[in-house]
């Protein structure tokens, strides 16, 4: 009878140790490692997942984990950690609980960098671009040793070496000696940078319509000059803007035994030679919106563009006719134009007649245009204002773009400056000189937001606003003004209507929040007035909520802004449409 009971005990014990128990996972450790730990170990996963491990299985993944946080901890850069488990079993559950002290954080103590090859040389240049590529590497010694920026440190200095004069090069050796005892890194790190290129002739493939002088102004890939990535990246980014190639690739023969002579080859995708487009739009600052275009990419065989554009929306009306040479081997792009033009907009009615030339230049995210304008106009505002106004206006533009081409980008800004004037003397009713600037900065907000700020100001310095045509002039308010306000609807007010002022000055504050690619909301304040004169500048607030889409076709953007002048609510809204 007693060694019945005894085997019923020693039964019951080991079906009582195999049983599969509820597991609830602490772990106590500084927060700058808690969140990876509690992510990644073993035994907390399965107490997130609800498993029930036996005992074995509870073993085996405590080891487990054990293992997995010594590993995370060293990634850190703690190789010395104390590690404290104590296992309960109480209430039907496993209660695991980690205390974790990571120790003294490893620092970088020294690096090392040592180079072979044709950089290792005697030459005068060499020191200079070593010290160069020395100073790129991320590690410096005192700060922390971590993995994850060791990793990225080698990469950024091999990119260091091989962007500029050794695309052949590669890191031969690297190592990290840690060392326990005084929580110390040594890194050392080899590169061989191979043989110095030199860019060789070129070969174009793709290229059937257009002239290949097209192609060989745009390059600076000039034979015999060393190698430099970014100016294989500024070759292709030329072409494809170029307006004749929808596409380019352009390689540079990293074989070292070419290295002399690199081989380029480039390779083009073209635009037809003629386009026609169609274009609908919609917004309440111009009402429906339709737009004709034709493009002739190679007039005469000589790769010139002839555009011919036509646009009518309710309350304006024009066309225009471009023709513009390929871009020449300094960067230049030359055009001349003739435009027509018919506008009633807050009872100013204005008919003009534009011919300008225009030299352009884009260097990276720089444009610079250079522009002399003939204009004529008549300008009318109700019975009150009659005027015919001309102008021979020379003007200097500066764009500068950092934000993309994104519908909505989240950083970056746009710059534009304008500077220019016409003088008495020259085909011109009266003398002024005019200034204009506008910036839009984008910030990134929090996780799916972002801030956008605009500031605008504008001045026309003239003895008289007579005779000074109205694009050089000023009005505000609408979409990209003042938004609560009608367009164009701030200036000097007469009776027949607005009319164009010397000075304007508007700015905005926007803040986006974007629920997922498609679909955002707006709130902002703007504020902004045009006049005759600083003095009688009296800025205006508008202030509202909005929708933001991202269209297949392009940006649908709606407002609902509050005029504090007005006391109205206005409805701002626009898309657009390419066919």
């Amino acid at each position: 009878m007693t060694m019945r009971l005894t085997h019923v005990l020693l039964l019951l014990a080991v079906l009582d140790g195999n049983r599969a128990w509820a597991l609830t996972v602490g772990v106590d450790a500084p927060e700058s490692v808690r969140p990876m730990l509690v992510k990644y170990l073993e035994t907390a996963r399965a107490a997130r997942q609800k498993e029930q491990p036996d005992e074995m299985e509870l073993a085996r993944l405590r080891a487990q984990s054990l293992a997995t946080a010594k590993e995370l901890l060293a990634t850190e850069g703690y190789f010395s950690p104390r590690i404290d488990t104590e296992l309960k079993r109480r209430d039907g559950e496993w209660q695991l609980q980690y205390r974790v002290d990571p120790g003294p954080r490893t620092l970088v103590r020294a690096v090392v960098i040592e180079f072979a090859g044709d950089l290792a040389g005697a030459d005068a240049d060499k020191p200079a671009r070593q010290e160069a590529i020395r100073q790129s590497f991320a590690l410096k010694p005192g700060m922390p040793f971590r993995q994850s920026d060791w990793d990225v440190a080698k990469t950024m200095l091999l990119r260091a070496l091989v962007t500029d004069t050794y695309p052949a090069g590669v890191m031969t050796a690297s190592e990290a000696r840690i060392d326990p005892g005084t929580q110390s890194a040594h890194l050392m790190l080899r590169l061989e940078s191979g043989p110095a290129f030199h860019y060789g002739a070129e070969t174009v493939t793709g290229n059937m319509r257009y002239p290949l002088t097209v192609i060989s102004a745009l390059s600076p890939l000039k034979p015999g000059q060393p190698y430099r990535l970014q100016d294989v990246l500024d070759y292709k980014t030329a072409l494809e803007s170029s307006g004749y190639y929808a596409q380019a690739t352009v390689r540079v023969d990293a074989d070292p035994a070419n290295a002399a002579a690199a081989p380029i080859s480039v390779q083009v995708v073209e635009h037809p030679e003629k386009r026609f487009s169609v274009g609908i739009g919609a917004s309440t600052d111009s009402g429906p919106r339709v737009q004709f275009g034709f493009l002739q990419r190679n007039l005469m065989d000589q790769a010139l563009r002839l555009n011919f554009d036509a646009r009518v929306e309710k309350e304006q009306q024009s066309g225009e006719t471009v023709l513009a040479w390929p871009r020449d081997a300094g960067g230049y792009e030359n055009s001349i134009g003739f435009r027509l033009k018919h506008e009633d907009i807050e009872g100013q009615q204005v008919s003009n007649t534009l011919f300008n030339g225009k030299r352009s230049r884009i260097q990276g995210l720089n444009e610079v245009t250079l522009s002399l304008q003939y204009h004529t106009e008549t300008q009318e505002v109700g019975n009150v204002l009659s005027n015919r106004n001309q102008a021979l206006i020379g003007n200097y533009a500066f764009t500068r773009r950092t934000s993309g081409k994104a519908f909505y980008p989240r950083r970056g800004y746009v710059l534009n400056l304008q500077a220019g004037g016409a003088t008495q003397e020259l085909l011109s009713d009266t003398s002024f000189f005019r200034l204009y600037g506008r910036h839009t900065q984008f910030l990134v907000a929090g996780k799916d937001g972002r801030l956008v700020a605009r500031a605008e100001l504008g001045s026309v310095i003239a003895e008289s606003r007579n005779g000074i045509p109205t694009d050089f002039l000023f009005r505000a308010g609408g979409d990209n003004s003042v938004r609560g306000y009608a367009y164009q609807s701030l200036g000097r007010d007469l009776s027949g209507g607005i009319a164009s002022v010397a000075y304007l000055v508007t700015g905005s504050v926007e803040y986006n929040y974007f629920f997922n690619q498609t679909w955002g909301a707006a709130l902002f304040v703007d504020a902004g007035d045009a006049a005759d004169s600083p003095a009688a500048l009296n800025p205006v607030v508008g202030s509202g909520l909005g929708m933001r889409y991202r269209s297949p076709v392009g940006p649908i953007n709606v407002d609902i802004a509050y005029g504090r002048a007005t006391q109205r609510y206005r409805l701002h809204f626009s898309l657009g449409a390419a066919f």
